[in-house]
């Protein structure tokens, strides 16, 4: 009897917490990722309650359903991207209107990536967080293996022109089996367009046949949602143990820095979301609020870009001709927080090596920052490779990502959130923008 008086309070408290969890994606996934960073902290090197290879052992199982999903994601995103952006010029009859789209989203992307960079400079000036640091007890192993690696030097002026061609796809199937996003992007613009300047009766069936493959994309990536609370759990779960709390805390004033900037860029685009979308604030986050979790947990742009186009459309009534081209874009080219941090790293280390940085070197890494973001990979990591590249023109040793990538694992997670928040701000503001000139042009035609 006192058995079972004890646990029909259990059962009465379990139910409550099944049916406040029931259809709630983005609390199963933050409570994942909360449970994660517990576990991560038990199986981690701060406590020693077991073995490296215990520990290596057991995260990787608990990583296997985060793998599956990235797996399932990464499967559909590409011929998703094709049909997406080939659907989306479709559906956009209006050719001068579809280039203004193009032009009002480059100018916005551009413009806040260039914003990013300077406020990143600024607080890295401001918080001097590499003061903390005493690059003398950097030993030779932390930086040297690096230099292989890691560090990049900028492509001749000689070069460039091959670059640029290099972005049209010589062949399309194998851009899309190596994942190139960019030119996967521009061959599916280029048959869009073609598409579209053929007669509706012969371009029809191909359309609705990419009609059907993204329905089926879709509900695939709908599938794969239900791993996504696990899915974090294990990811979370391997990074803190591998990691451990002691890494973390040894540079807490650059984290700090890089994450009141990010906080600054989401401020922003708060902001921009306020005044171009006719929901409220606190709506629209509620609406992004798994997409943003999930892209921390992933740190991938790629890898939530499914989730972010049903977001953008189904969520916040974004125009599918808009949302079709701009989220598939903006996953490639819209690096907002990837740029901040490369402020904040480049200035960071600057003052580590005790390198002056002058006015003109600030402009390039402002240029670089907005640059570099075209054409990087929506994939982990990213973020590294391009800031060897501007830590070499402004001559910092670029070995000396060594002394922060014990961080920038965390500070990536941190970064795809604010990137993936970007892409759909964007989507907001090219329909907000699109509209208003569409409105000034009726006024226009009617007074007339």
């Amino acid at each position: 009897m006192a058995y079972t008086v004890i646990l029909s309070p259990l059962k009465a408290l379990s139910a409550h917490i099944d049916k406040l969890i029931r259809g709630r994606l983005w609390l199963k996934v933050l409570i994942g990722l909360g449970l994660g960073i517990l576990a991560g902290i038990a199986l981690g090197p701060d406590l020693g309650l077991f073995s490296v290879e215990t520990v290596r052992t057991i995260t990787a199982w608990l990583a296997l359903p985060g793998q599956l999903f990235l797996s399932i994601i990464q499967m559909i995103v590409v011929p998703l991207v094709l049909a997406s952006v080939v659907g989306g010029l479709a559906a956009n009859k209006d050719i001068s209107a579809m280039k203004k789209n193009g032009i009002l989203a480059l100018g916005f992307i551009t413009a806040f990536t260039a914003l990013a960079a300077s406020i990143g400079i600024a607080l890295a000036l401001y918080i001097q967080p590499g003061n903390y640091i005493d690059a003398s007890t950097l030993s030779d192993a932390q930086v040297a293996p690096l230099t292989s690696t890691v560090a990049k030097g900028f492509p001749e002026a000689a070069e460039l022109p091959s670059k640029v061609s290099a972005l049209i796809p010589k062949n399309p199937l194998a851009s899309m089996a190596s994942g190139e996003m960019l030119q996967v992007i521009l061959f599916a613009a280029v048959l869009g367009a073609a598409l579209l300047s053929i007669p509706a009766k012969q371009s029809r069936p191909l359309f609705e046949l990419l009609t059907a493959l993204q329905e089926v994309s879709l509900r695939i990536v709908s599938w794969a949602m239900m791993l996504a609370p696990l899915a974090v759990f294990g990811l979370i779960t391997k990074l803190v143990a591998n990691l451990g709390i002691e890494v973390l805390t040894g540079m807490a004033i650059y984290v700090a820095t890089v994450l009141v900037g990010l906080l600054c860029v989401a401020g922003m685009y708060i902001i921009v979301a306020k005044l171009t979308l006719t929901i409220k604030i606190t709506a629209f986050l509620g609406h992004v609020r798994e997409l943003l979790l999930l892209s921390f947990s992933t740190s991938s742009s790629a890898a939530v870009m499914p989730i972010t186009l049903e977001v953008a459309e189904n969520r916040l009534a974004i125009n599918p001709e808009i949302a079709r081209f701009l989220v598939p874009l903006g996953a490639t080219i819209n690096m907002t927080g990837t740029a901040l941090y490369q402020g904040v790293a480049t200035v960071f280390l600057a003052q580590v090596f005790q390198v002056e940085l002058g006015l003109t070197n600030y402009l390039f890494v402002v240029t670089m920052a907005v640059a570099a973001s075209i054409g990087s990979p929506a994939t982990p990591g990213a973020g590294i490779i391009i800031l060897s590249m501007v830590l070499e023109g402004v001559g910092i040793p670029a070995a000396g990502v060594a002394l922060i990538l014990g961080v920038d694992r965390v500070l990536d997670m941190c970064r795809t959130s604010v990137n993936i928040l970007g892409d759909v701000v964007a989507c907001a503001a090219v329909q907000s923008l699109s509209n208003g000139a569409r409105h000034k042009q009726t006024v226009s035609v009617n007074a007339e």
